[in-house]
């Protein structure tokens, strides 16, 4: 995932991150016209979610992209139309913001259509804007529908480029005239860049993900209605909470599994279960007013099954009573006793309550996630805990435990060399206690056992 570069600049233009400013093209059009197609075009992979039905793109969303070794970032918007009113309204003012961010603007027409009255009217607005224009007549997949291209030079927006966003047709000499329009763009880089943290904001719908968003953002960056469902891409977006720039990924709610999603869903849960995994830590939203669900249960595991650190937000916190809350508490012991372990933070994403105090959640599990114990304290720990307690027998014979090893980190991992099986709540028992005298708070820890084989004089 990209996102547009909003990092402090210098006076020359380079961001204070340590990473060259990339020029940023804003794409725009009707809604239904192929924009986010002509996106996964670009980006050369599917990225942006695509249907056969005007507004499956609601927000914008942004990406990198490079292109004769030239790094930009490309802004998908949703459907504009300039007398929308509703939701549409609120989409449509999502794709004028992305005017202010951009350096250039990628205007998609429908060239089977032609240019319609709203076409016009935006043709207007990017007049008035000074951007420089790239005008793609899109659906153009053969020779004999060219013409249909060469009609819409009467938007005034000077050249319309055929291209066909499906087949790939016309993509080349688009892309050179975006490079044309845009600043000088930063080459392209094939080293590793250390960036921000990496947060994935993951939760059923209407939990009010993108409210706790815009909230940390301090501004309308993603889009929020009351319509369940409005997000349907991942949303990246910088934000500084602490005092310390974190990259934030608001995701689609999931509502059911991917198997059993279909259409713009299907994809949607695709990309975010994609997001969990190039994140480092996810917070998980829940609805402090809600019952704790199935759904909430699901995104949860997925959390926990990617590795990933974790961190509950219980939101709407302002508007619980006495009775709500108390029975709340109830639910946790019951339901989350699993992952007793995350950090939790009671916040109001409508009033701004306690979400400072997410920053030091993301921290203490970050820096769990990361952690190690040494092999000598690990196995002084292991003899102590299984002097105390051995494990139970097996088949009439009592495994005997050898030693321990951590094997890696970003969850941390243990391996344990025994001579024989160690029963699933034994090692629930050994986790436990790891947790009880080493911590790991807001990471969870994946145990494995080793059995020696008979003969085997390595350990």
């Amino acid at each position: 995932m990209g996102v547009a570069s909003q990092a402090p600049e210098d006076e020359a233009g380079h961001r204070l991150d340590g990473t060259d400013r990339q020029p940023v093209l804003a794409i725009v059009g009707r809604p239904n016209v192929g924009k986010s197609t002509l996106v996964n075009r670009i980006l050369g992979r599917r990225a942006a979610v695509v249907e056969d039905v005007p507004g499956v793109t609601r927000d914008r969303v942004a990406y990198d992209a490079t292109w004769n070794g030239r790094r930009f970032v490309v802004v998908d918007t949703g459907g504009w139309e300039p007398d929308a009113r509703g939701l549409a309204a609120r989409v449509a003012e999502q794709a004028r913001a992305a005017l202010d961010t951009a350096d250039a603007v990628l205007f998609v027409v429908d060239s089977t259509v032609g240019a319609t009255d709203a076409d016009e009217a935006v043709a207007r607005v990017l007049q008035r804007s000074g951007l420089p224009v790239v005008l793609a007549a899109n659906k153009v997949d053969d020779a004999r529908t060219e013409a249909d291209a060469a009609a819409l030079w009467n938007l005034g927006l000077g050249e319309p480029y055929p291209v066909s966003s499906l087949h790939g047709r016309g993509s080349g000499d688009l892309l050179d005239a975006v490079l044309a329009a845009l600043p000088e763009a930063p080459r392209e880089r094939f080293e590793e860049v250390v960036g921000p943290r990496r947060v994935a904001l993951l939760g059923r719908p209407n939990v009010g993900k993108s409210s706790l968003l815009n909230r940390l953002a301090g501004t309308e960056r993603s889009l929020v209605h009351d319509v369940a469902g409005t997000t349907r891409d991942p949303v990246d977006e910088l934000v500084t909470v602490g005092g310390e720039t974190w990259k934030f990924i608001d995701t689609a709610g999931l509502r059911r599994r991917v198997r059993e999603a279909s259409g713009a869903e299907y994809y949607s849960s695709l990309r975010t279960a994609a997001a969990l995994e190039a994140a480092e830590v996810a917070i998980v939203l829940l609805d402090a007013g809600d019952p704790l669900t199935e759904q909430d249960q699901r995104v949860i595991t997925m959390v926990v099954e990617a590795g990933r650190a974790l961190v509950l937000a219980f939101n709407k916190w302002d508007l619980l009573d006495t009775d709500r809350r108390l029975t709340l508490e109830r639910e946790i012991v019951r339901d989350l006793g699993r992952v007793a372990w995350a950090p939790r933070v009671n916040v109001s994403a409508l009033t701004g309550r306690a979400v400072d105090r997410l920053a030091p959640a993301l921290r203490t599990s970050l820096d769990s996630w990361g952690s190690r114990i040494p092999t000598g304290q690990l196995n002084t720990w292991l003899g102590e805990v299984v002097a105390a307690t051995p494990p139970p027998s097996r088949g009439g014979r009592l495994p005997r435990v050898l030693f321990a090893t951590q094997a890696g980190v970003r969850p941390p991992r243990f391996v344990i060399f025994s001579t024989g099986f160690l029963e699933p709540a034994y090692r629930r028992f050994l986790e436990r206690r790891l947790r009880e005298d080493f911590g790991f708070p807001g990471t969870p820890i994946d145990i494995s056992i080793r059995v020696r084989e008979r003969g085997d004089k390595r350990h």
